[in-house]
């Protein structure tokens, strides 16, 4: 190969490279601002957590010095997925988390995000909570790129959806208990009370259960017609539960080996077309029927309305812990649109994006 030639491959090449790291800098790249929210303090009669640290730290950091932290029982650790389409719902989470329990610096949080958007949310994160206790770990989305079926709506299939099966492999093991929250939801009490939710002797996890919800629109005709299939519910009293809302035991989880279990539904399904929405059915196969119970205001789930049309609704009867705005429609969007539904104003209190004219302030 003549010099000449071997210099023009080498510009090109190096402007193909620039090119492809410029697109995934824009793609990864987190357009909104948002405002830093006040620090939030224990209250007296909370555990103390000897020589814990608020430092940031990534999973890249060794955070042998935060082990007194990371690995405590008197921690409540939450789990929660970042990605840059929803991480204006994700600060509200985390706005109201800390807000309603009664011991905010004992809150430490487990962050998953896609190993391209790492840096840029773990900035974003940092600028608003200087205070917090949290983590960030990758996940790559080729753990589950070959398992993922089209689903009803294409944002069921974003493979950071599928990370909270994977919690059990992510989490440091000195972590036995978490309590994971998806991102379009804000608590108006105290996380505490959940994260004490009792599991029993031998239940893996915990959410409120809906059994008077259609249980069986959740599969297709082709499960339900196949024997061998259809009797995995037999003897359990299966019902649906939404998976926004959960504590895991992660140790029972590790024991069991439930993301195995979990990874052989979706294999199947590749297969066999045995149900239409995203994440949710393999958990269903495996636990319906069989975790511990939590009251429904927990999850004052469907806010958003269906996966079609994200229709406004009302709130289900009875008290209320946690709103949730699962379904097509987000808060944030319909107030943006200046078509919000009633509920949408319960947590508009929760936002900490800055409006455009203030960005420069």
């Amino acid at each position: 190969m003549k010099p000449k030639q071997a210099f023009h491959i080498f510009l090109f090449l190096s402007f193909y490279i620039f090119l492809s790291l410029a697109k995934e800098n824009v793609r990864t790249a987190i357009p909104q601002q948002f405002g830093e929210a006040p620090k939030f303090y224990n209250a007296p009669e909370c555990p103390s957590i000897i020589h814990a640290t608020n430092n940031l730290f990534d999973d890249d950091s060794n955070y042998n010095n935060n082990n007194n932290y990371i690995c405590s029982d008197e921690a409540i650790h939450v789990a929660m997925t970042l990605d840059v389409t929803y991480i204006r719902g994700s600060m509200a989470a985390i706005l109201s988390t800390l807000q309603h329990t009664s011991c905010p610096q004992n809150v430490f949080f487990h962050f998953v995000a896609s190993a391209s958007a790492n840096a840029p949310l773990r900035t974003t994160i940092a600028s608003s909570f200087p205070y917090l206790k949290f983590q960030i770990y990758r996940f790559h989305d080729t753990t589950v790129a070959g398992l993922i079926s089209t689903s009803i709506r294409s944002a069921l299939d974003c493979p950071l959806n599928y990370a909270r099966s994977y919690l059990a492999n992510l989490l440091p093991l000195c972590v036995g208990k978490v309590v994971y929250l998806d991102s379009d939801l804000v608590l108006v009490d105290d996380i505490a009370k959940l994260a004490a939710t009792p599991l029993g002797d031998n239940k893996v996890l915990a959410a409120p259960e809906y059994c008077n919800a259609n249980f069986t629109s959740y599969f297709t005709p082709t499960f339900w017609s196949n024997p061998s299939l259809s009797l995995t519910f037999a003897n359990r009293k299966a019902c649906y539960f939404n998976t926004g809302v959960m504590v895991i035991d992660l140790d029972r989880w590790r024991a069991g080996d439930y993301t195995t279990k979990i990874e052989e539904w979706m294999e199947l399904q590749k297969r066999m077309r045995i149900y239409n929405l995203g994440s949710l059915p393999p958990f269903l196969l495996v636990f319906a029927g069989n975790i511990a119970p939590v009251d429904h205001r927990w999850n004052q789930h469907g806010l958003g309305g269906d996966n079609f049309r994200g229709l406004c609704r009302d709130l289900h009867p009875g008290p209320v812990s946690l709103l949730h705005w699962s379904g097509k429609g987000k808060p944030w969007a319909r107030l943006d649109a200046n078509r919000p539904c009633p509920l949408d104003a319960l947590w508009a209190p929760y936002d900490l994006l800055k409006p455009p004219f203030s960005f420069d302030s």
